[in-house]
């Protein structure tokens, strides 16, 4: 059926669109394709014809139809509000059926199936966004009142739609929605709170009778309604302290949450309500905390309330028996944005703190005592810190897994490991005068080995060491880490017990934490030896952890590669052992990225130890194909192993081409995860490539493809393209330069200005390694320029770049540059000495927006040919171009614009001088700093990377190039001669005077000796 006579079934009669509706919907649930993309399309066709929303409505109220269908029907309506309900969406609902669909959405919360209802209360939420309370101001008085009623049914649905509904509106941003929900907010919060304290009060009463399945129907609306508290409460006011019912909510909270906690101590953990029971607990604790987040200072009158409370449940005996881990999580997290609440922090001049801050600041003082602060640091390390048997247990049966720590990002707002070392840390941090006295005795009374058989005592261990580790930045000034290390902690290394484990884990994780904060160099050989023997160690985790911590040490700013060599060898065999063995792909990453880690610091050195990587590195990619995150950790690896093999890097290619085909391949999938990694090795490999392979060139079909993504890779792709570029510029410039210049073409048309930068530096190069075939094979760019440059653009670096493209055609293919002026005199119409003129003038009046020396050399040295010089730069016996090699009437003409032009030229010149000339201070003399007579191969020290090949080819082609082999002054001097004899000594003197006489007398200066 087409869509047309779907619109008259719909006017004419909605039972009868329903049935037809209804069919296609049924269609559309099937699991046969052939039946379901026709349903599907037909569906889609239907999505803008109006009353197809009001038969979507029609059927999913409809409780007597399939489940399926009407769950369908329901996501169409949802997904319906999103593209057309808004007035200005193509294809919008009228406003009469929109003002129909919202009566209908509310006229019966009876809904029977828990994910349909879901479904449609956040679908009327959607609609509330955008309608209420404007044009649907009826929809929040019906949901309270339908909150009212006795039927258990439609009140739950209506407090689940509420719940939605307050979600929704309190989520949006703009100032005059948030005043909106201030209003709502204001005029409703006495009824949520009656509301909430109603069903709180009949689920603790249900519950000590015994009613468990009438307790939890209560529970859930105990939920609901503190979920929608949680909103007003939160986004509902602008300074909530000033509401006596939002503070007295906010009290109540902690007298609810002892209730809830003692009922959960009575019912077990097998009673039906038990999960719904902890999740309310924890949305209490949601509450405090959104609150203290949202409005810190309003917080203050509850700050000591929710200490002692946290505290009471999480560091004393009040909490045994009665909390739960996403409970402690919760209250400690409590505690940490208490203790690290910058709004509680005065400066350090108590006087310019605002009153709210010394107010809080005191209360937190006050309650943080010597005795407090001791209890919560012992059991945090004592208590908290301890391995479990849940932990234990897992380190002999998952290693891999044990090692996979849940550390970094948000991982402490939920998990209790990461959540109490961060509290550590930071109350450390806050109170380190305090508690660095108590955490040293600690580490005091464990003097020693530790007896093996004794558990508990190397489990205390375990932990103390962990919390040094943790404070290593705090306990900087108060612990002798070298003497400690000599004396003690490099023994129990030495101790091999299997039960002495978990300390060799422990004190090599340990040094990892001290070797950035204090750790001589001196003792590196001692550690690395220790690494070396652990790296052999009977036990998995400790030879990861091991790994962890030589990337720590070899990554340190300390590291120096001359102690280090020596166990090179020794340890890349060892952690390519350990590569080998795991086989998680989260453990192969990080042996990966220590492996990568060590390559790249040392360098060269890594050469001879690399074979069995290499041989390895193909089988893993083989067998990561379905992990692309561990091929990212391959890509890296061999980033570091093509930059430490240089030259040798080519015996890779085998391996190492195709993978970076398939990384840079944008219509492969994998492509997603690889992409920047691949790019990145593309570049390294040809950077140190010795010459152009047909392979390597090859893989250069991708590029089209990336140029048109136009991503953040960009940059990255023109590094590629100048890679390309200097390694064989013409082999690669005959088979993609067509190509190459059509991409460019494009992206100048959508560019940022430095991508029209990055794009135009690419063919200056271009120009710079081929000046007789580039400006060809990119002439369809050189006009854009040309006209940038007569049009004065606006943007100095980009007007730079132009000029740069230009100076190089003009200095290097003269011929070139006069075809390309008369093409663009035809374009523009205008005589083409008058363009040259222009071109000029701009020239003078810009020069000042190039700021590179290189680029400024260049502008003089272009000017300068345009003067008449019998002494080519290209050809020595060349004539002159403007009066030989074009009409005598042209040369002429331009002769006269040149000559007129030439106070311009003579300053950027002198300018140019100024620029790079120096004086000798034993002759007097100057010489142009910029010439470069021979290639020298630097010294490179222990710390600097040596020279790659493309570095050498740079090197190279600048021994080439006119602006480091033509001397400035030198060509100043024979250009001004050559144009002294063309016009004799009193035409010379006639065009001499046009130009200022402290120019000239810089001039003169500058050209004493010639």
């Amino acid at each position: 059926m087409r869509g047309g006579c779907f619109t008259i079934v719909i006017f004419m009669d909605l039972n009868s669109a329903s049935t037809i509706v209804l069919q296609v919907l049924t269609q559309a649930t099937s699991q046969d394709t052939a039946v379901l993309k026709p349903a599907e399309e037909q569906l889609k066709q239907w999505e803008t014809q109006p009353g197809f929303y009001s038969v979507l409505l029609n059927i999913f109220t409809n409780h007597s139809l399939d489940v399926n269908v009407r769950w369908l029907a329901v996501l169409y309506f949802k997904n319906g509000i999103d593209r057309y309900w808004r007035r200005v969406a193509p294809h919008a609902l009228s406003e009469e059926e929109k003002s129909s669909l919202r009566a209908g959405l509310i006229t019966n919360f009876n809904e029977p199936v828990n994910q349909i209802a879901t479904q449609i209360s956040v679908l009327i939420a959607k609609v509330a966004r955008l309608d209420c309370p404007r044009q649907w101001p009826e929809l929040i008085p019906t949901l309270l009142e339908s909150v009212k009623v006795q039927d258990d049914l439609r009140q739950h649905r209506a407090l689940l739609t509420f719940y939605h509904v307050t979600k929704t509106l309190a989520s949006k941003r703009l100032a005059a929605d948030r005043k909106l929900f201030y209003d709502l907010a204001s005029g409703i919060y006495s009824f949520a709170c009656s509301l909430w304290n109603h069903h709180t009060d009949t689920f603790l009463q249900q519950i000590c009778t015994g009613d468990e399945t009438a307790a939890s129907n209560s529970l859930e609306r105990t939920l609901l309604s503190l979920k929608v508290l949680r909103k007003l409460t939160v986004h509902g006011f602008v300074e909530p302290h000033r509401n006596a019912e939002v503070m007295g909510f906010l009290l109540g909270v902690f007298e609810r949450l002892r209730q809830f906690l003692e009922c959960s101590r009575r019912i077990g953990t097998e009673k039906l309500c038990r999960d719904r029971l902890e999740k309310t607990i924890i949305l209490f604790t949601k509450v405090l905390l959104d609150f203290l987040d949202q409005h810190p200072f309003s917080f203050t009158p509850l700050i000591q309330r929710s200490l002692e409370f946290a505290v009471s449940y999480v560091f004393t005996e009040a909490g045994e028996g009665v909390v739960f881990e996403r409970f402690i999580v919760q209250c400690m997290n409590l505690i940490k944005m208490i203790v690290k609440n910058y709004a509680y922090k005065p400066s350090k001049n108590f006087e310019d703190s605002s009153l709210e801050t010394l107010e809080a600041h005191k209360i937190k003082t006050s309650f943080f005592t010597y005795p407090t602060l001791t209890e919560i640091c012992r059991r945090l390390v004592s208590q908290y810190f301890l391995l479990t048997e849940e932990e234990l247990t897992m380190w002999e049966e998952d290693p891999e897994g044990f090692t996979v720590e849940e550390t970094g990002g948000d991982s402490w707002k939920y998990s209790l490991r990461p959540c109490t070392e961060v509290l550590f840390i930071d109350i450390f941090h806050e109170y380190n005068q305090t508690l660095t006295p108590v955490l040293l005795e600690m580490v005091h009374s464990l003097q020693g080995p530790t007896n093996v058989e004794d558990s508990s005592a190397i489990l205390i261990k375990d932990a103390v060491y962990n919390a040094v580790g943790l404070a290593a930045y705090e306990l900087f000034d108060s612990v002798d880490f070298d003497q400690w290390f000599k004396s003690q902690l490099l023994a129990e290394l030495q101790v091999s017990h299997n039960r002495y484990k978990p300390i060799r884990r422990r004190v090599i994780w340990l040094i990892g934490q001290w070797i950035s904060v204090k750790f001589k160099s001196d003792l590196r050989p001692m550690l690395y030896e220790a690494i070396r023997n652990l790296l052999q160690d009977q036990d998995l985790v400790v030879r990861i952890e091991t790994a962890t911590t030589l990337k720590l040490t070899v990554d340190d700013f300390e590291f120096r590669t001359d102690q280090f060599l020596p166990y090179l060898e020794s340890m890349f065999t060892l952690l390519f052992q350990l590569l080998q063995e795991v086989t998680e792909c989260d453990t192969k990453m990080h042996v990966l990225h220590v492996l990568s880690c060590v390559i790249e610091r040392v360098n060269m050195q890594i050469r001879p130890y690399v074979g069995c990587l290499v041989q390895y590195l193909p089988l893993l990619w083989k067998q990561s194909e379905e992990h692309n995150m561990l091929r990212c950790a391959i890509l890296t690896t061999l980033i570091h192993l093509v930059q430490g093999l240089g030259t040798d890097s080519k015996n890779l290619y085998p391996f190492l081409l195709p993978v970076i085909q398939l990384s840079t391949d944008v219509s492969q999938p994998p492509h997603v995860y690889l992409l920047e990694d691949g790019l990145e090795l593309w570049l390294v490999t040809l950077e140190n490539s010795p010459c152009l392979t047909p392979e390597l060139l090859r893989i250069f079909q991708n590029m089209s493809a990336l140029l048109e993504l136009s991503s953040e890779n960009l940059r990255t792709c023109f590094k590629i393209i100048n890679a390309y570029i200097f390694l064989s510029c013409p082999e690669f410039l005959q088979m993609y330069a067509t190509d190459l210049c059509q991409s460019f073409c494009d992206l100048l048309k959508d560019i940022t200005t430095e991508g029209q930068v990055q794009v135009l530096k690419v063919v200056e190069n271009v120009l710079k390694v081929n000046p007789v075939l580039g400006p060809q094979m990119f002439q369809p760019l050189l006009p854009s320029v040309f006209r940038g440059i007569i049009d004065g653009e606006r943007y100095p670096v980009v007007m730079s770049t132009y000029l740069g493209v230009i100076g190089r055609v003009l200095l290097q293919n003269t011929s070139f540059f006069s075809l390309l002026l008369n093409q663009m005199a035809c374009e523009l119409g205008q005589k083409v000495d008058q363009l040259l003129g222009n071109m000029i003038e701009m020239w003078v009046d810009r020069i000042d927006n190039i700021t590179q020396p290189e680029r400024r050399k260049l502008s003089a040295l272009a000017l300068l040919s345009l003067l008449p010089s019998e002494n080519r730069l290209n050809d020595k016996n060349e004539l002159q171009v403007w009066a030989k090699s074009e009409m005598n009437g042209k040369a002429k003409d331009r002769d006269i614009v040149v000559q007129d032009k030439f106070c311009g030229i003579i300053n950027v010149s002198v300018e140019g001088l100024h620029d790079v000339m120096t004086e000798d201070p034993e002759t007097g003399t100057y010489k142009d700093c910029m010439l470069m007579s021979h290639f020298e191969e630097p010294k490179v020290t222990e710390d600097e990377e040596p020279p790659t090949e493309q570095d050498k080819r740079k090197k190279t082609l600048a021994l080439k190039d006119p602006v480091h082999t033509v001397s400035l002054q030198q060509f100043v001097y024979e250009k001004l001669k050559a144009q002294q004899e063309l016009l004799g000594e009193q035409g010379f003197q006639a065009l001499m005077e046009t130009v200022d006489t402290e120019i000239v007398a810089q001039l003169q200066g500058f050209l004493q000796g010639f």
